[in-house]
């Protein structure tokens, strides 16, 4: 018989969470012979991932999946074999005790949130006993061999390669969009939180002599985008022109299509979790945007990544990432690194495609959860 999967999705105020769950789902199902039920308390969030999605269904197939609506409050169910709760959000009292009722527990996993600091890889797979005679195991992705891994489908980077050298593909899917940009513009997308640092990034881009077309899809940094432009209101395909900086409004778009756009980009500006992982498999250098936490704990996380990410960049290229990172994640201007940026900019392009080979040769989530979970039978 196919394994049970129950994935738990508790939507917090971003997509990163359903992003990611969603994403693992649909490959448990599509390469493991998984049969995955995902439950998720905002069907409206999944359904800005899922556009044929019913919000107001209780259950629902989606590629595979079956997709229920968590409901409040909890109707019993039969539990699956391996039950994941994302992000330690907390599964219902009488679910829990349907798992430990079965003639076989059911594997309880708690998939922790994406961190490459030192501590991970030893609290990777580690056991912690409940009160119901259960025991929860600690999941952790990574980018270290003694971790979990991170979400990669199979054959994901040879469709990346194949249509990154097709420039008729990506016309065919910036055209798709409404996007048309100079043959000699640096296209760049800006998926972002808030942030004070934009305005320099902005005005340094607008002043340069290369032009630079930025696609902004509808989120949260484009307010501060309307604030630097003098509009407001602007609304999917408004395009504005200031200097040599094209800003172009883009709609929401599925997940397959958000991977077209990193690919199709020189450089991507990315925030939380789920966008920053996709972006390192587009191959192409990156800003991220990390999710910010109280006492500043983020930081932890931020630096954690950049001393893995410039190994083996030269002092010039590692200062001038590391700055304009730092930078962006304090809500600082990025004018000056951006310009530091351009004089290693080749540099910069190799080592991200390298950054992607080497952690694509690693296991990927889905896969090492399969094995834990065989590991365990």
């Amino acid at each position: 018989m196919r394994p049970t999967w129950d994935i738990f999705c508790s939507v917090v105020d971003n997509y990163g969470d359903i992003g990611v769950t969603w994403r693992l789902a649909r490959q448990l199902v599509a390469e493991h012979d998984a049969a995955v039920r995902l439950w998720v308390d905002d069907l409206l969030a999944f359904a800005h991932l899922c556009p044929e999605a019913d919000v107001r269904a209780a259950q629902q197939c989606r590629q595979g999946v079956d997709i229920r609506h968590w409901p409040a409050p909890w109707l019993p169910v039969e539990a699956a074999d391996v039950v994941i709760e994302a992000f330690a959000c907390e599964l219902p009292t009488a679910y829990v005790a349907a798992m430990a009722q079965r003639a076989r527990p059911s594997l309880w996993l708690n998939l922790e949130y994406l961190s490459a600091e030192d501590w991970v890889g030893g609290c990777h797979g580690l056991p912690s006993m409940q009160s119901t005679g259960l025991q929860k195991f600690f999941f952790f992705p990574g980018f270290r061999p003694e971790t979990g891994g991170l979400l990669r489908e199979a054959g994901l980077l040879e469709r990346r390669s194949s249509f990154q050298q097709d420039p008729a593909a990506r016309q065919a899917f910036l055209q798709r969009l409404d996007v048309t940009p100079l043959a000699s513009a640096r296209l760049i997308s800006l998926f972002a939180y808030e942030n004070l640092g934009l305005a320099s990034w902005l005005d340094v881009l607008a002043a340069g002599s290369q032009p630079t077309h930025m696609l902004v899809p509808v989120g949260r940094a484009l307010a501060d985008v309307q604030a630097w432009l003098g509009v407001s209101g602007l609304a999917v395909g408004a395009l504005q022109v200031r200097g040599a900086l094209t800003v172009q409004v883009l709609p929401f778009v599925t997940q397959d299509d958000y991977d077209r756009l990193l690919w199709s980009c020189d450089f991507n500006a990315v925030r939380g979790e789920d966008s920053f992982v996709r972006a390192q498999w587009a191959g192409r250098p990156l800003l991220w945007h990390i999710y910010q936490q109280q006492e500043n704990v983020h930081l932890d996380k931020l630096e954690a990544f950049l001393a893995l990410y410039i190994n083996g960049l030269s002092p010039a290229a590692s200062a001038a990432l590391t700055a304009m990172w730092q930078a962006w994640n304090h809500g600082e201007g990025v004018g000056e690194s951006w310009l530091a940026l351009q004089q290693v900019w080749p540099e910069l392009t190799t080592h991200a495609e390298a950054w992607c080979l080497d952690k694509a040769s690693q296991t990927d989530l889905a896969a090492a959860l399969v094995q834990f979970y065989r590991n365990w039978l």
